[in-house]
């Protein structure tokens, strides 16, 4: 079945049940098959809470129509999507998909067959905020609800997209494998949009690996607590900061590009601990390895490369920051500087390249440059990336970008380059989308 008239039959579905946000069902086709779920075709709606277990099959076009959630955060329910599958999420009932706790998604795409997320729109109409995202919650340690930081808690996530954290740090959601969300984060409210993908306390049990986050509203990628870990992300056009942690994450993420375009942006990478009470434990402290932060030097949109603060502590390696306007890297907040000062935040084997390499202006009580170039491998320069600001077809290899060191930990793999790409192997190709609309 070609897209368009795919897309046709979507619109169509909406257009029976009132297309208004109302949550109804349409009153065509056999009637509901599974918890949640009403056919027309092979064209699928999904609504509700799903409480059976359930495949996505890729001979099927599927519908995300308002808030659907997989699982009650009670019982456990699978969902499983296969390779090619294509899901929509509906603009005019701000569809998403939300994994509560207990429950799994296991999307495990495939390079040739990647599982998508994306618009109800058309082709050429889509854009940012077209429907909400994808949510996912879990059973790890978060510091959001206590104060005092001395325990497990619970948080109740942005756009009522249900209850996450606990004690089970390995807690596994599943699988998310060869997987783009695309023209996602609506607007809940004022101050309040979706990212594109969520993990809401998401434990090191779940398995991240090559996923696109393109032309989102809000963050690309956020961690909200939790040990999840992370190989081959590419965060693309994102319209504020491209990945995002806050509340205690101490998951690791490997081979990474950010880039961002010249219409919109905020940080490359925002970093917090806990907003309102910086020393909350568990605190943020992940490991990053092999990142590229590419921003917009043409634009005004791009603000700072990496801004670390509100507590965060972080372990950075191999990381090349490039076209930012206001400063490659900041350090904000007395607790940051704490943990800079006191050898627990780390930055090494890395490179710098903006008009600005470092901001200074806050009243920090050190100095940024200082803690940056401590480490004798750290550099300023060009990393002399392909094309690695062209929006359409960017190159994100790179002939300076030698000398990677290898964090001393088994779940990294072996490097001996700096940024995301391997200069003779871009994994960013062939899966992933660089369309703007």
């Amino acid at each position: 079945m070609h897209r368009t008239a795919t897309l046709t039959s979507l619109l169509f579905l909406a257009a029976c049940a009132g297309g208004d946000g109302d949550g109804t069902t349409p009153t065509t086709g056999p009637g509901p098959t599974a918890s949640g779920v009403d056919c027309e075709g092979n064209v699928c709606v999904l609504s509700g809470t799903l409480t059976e277990d359930l495949t996505l099959t890729a001979d099927v076009e599927w519908l995300l129509r308002g808030g659907v959630f997989v699982g009650d955060d009670e019982n456990t329910t699978v969902l499983t999507v296969e390779p090619g599958t294509q899901i929509f999420g509906e603009s005019s009932t701000n569809g998403m998909l939300v994994v509560t706790r207990h429950s799994q998604l296991v999307a495990d795409g495939t390079a040739d067959a990647p599982i998508v997320f994306t618009s109800s729109k058309l082709p050429g109409e889509r854009a940012r905020g077209d429907w909400g995202g994808l949510i996912i919650n879990g059973l790890a340690p978060i510091n959001s609800c206590d104060e005092a930081g001395t325990g497990p808690c619970e948080a109740f996530g942005e756009g009522g997209t249900g209850f996450y954290g606990g004690d089970n740090a390995a807690d596994s959601s599943g699988v998310l494998r060869f997987v783009r969300v695309e023209f996602a984060g609506t607007l809940i409210s004022p101050d309040n949009e979706l990212n594109g993908i969520a993990f809401q306390g998401v434990g090191s049990g779940t398995v991240i690996d090559h996923i696109q986050v393109h032309m989102n509203a809000d963050d690309g990628v956020e961690f909200f607590g939790g040990t999840a870990a992370a190989k081959h992300v590419l965060v693309t056009g994102a319209g504020d900061d491209s990945l995002d942690w806050t509340d205690g994450w101490t998951g690791k993420v490997q081979f990474a590009v950010l880039q961002q375009y010249d219409d919109a942006g905020d940080q490359g990478i925002e970093a917090d601990n806990n907003g309102e009470v910086n020393t909350a434990t568990p605190k943020s402290n992940p490991t990053l390895s092999n990142v590229t932060v590419l921003g917009s030097p043409d634009s005004a949109a791009s603000d700072i490369g990496i801004l670390l603060r509100e507590g965060t502590s972080a372990s950075l390696h191999n990381m090349v920051v490039a076209g930012f306007n206001e400063a490659c890297l900041d350090i904000d907040s007395d607790e940051s500087w704490n943990e800079a000062s006191a050898g627990r935040m780390a930055i090494a084997n890395s490179l710098v390249d903006c008009g600005v390499a470092y901001l200074e202006d806050d009243g920090e009580p050190g100095l940024v440059a200082d803690w940056y170039l401590a480490e004798p491998s750290n550099a300023e320069g060009s990393a002399g990336l392909a094309d690695p600001y062209n929006a359409t077809a960017p190159d994100f290899t790179g002939s300076n970008v030698g000398g990677g060191v290898t964090p001393a930990d088994a779940w990294f793999d072996s490097v001996d380059f700096i940024g995301g790409v391997d200069p003779a192997d871009d994994w960013t190709t062939g899966w992933t989308t660089h369309d703007l609309n």
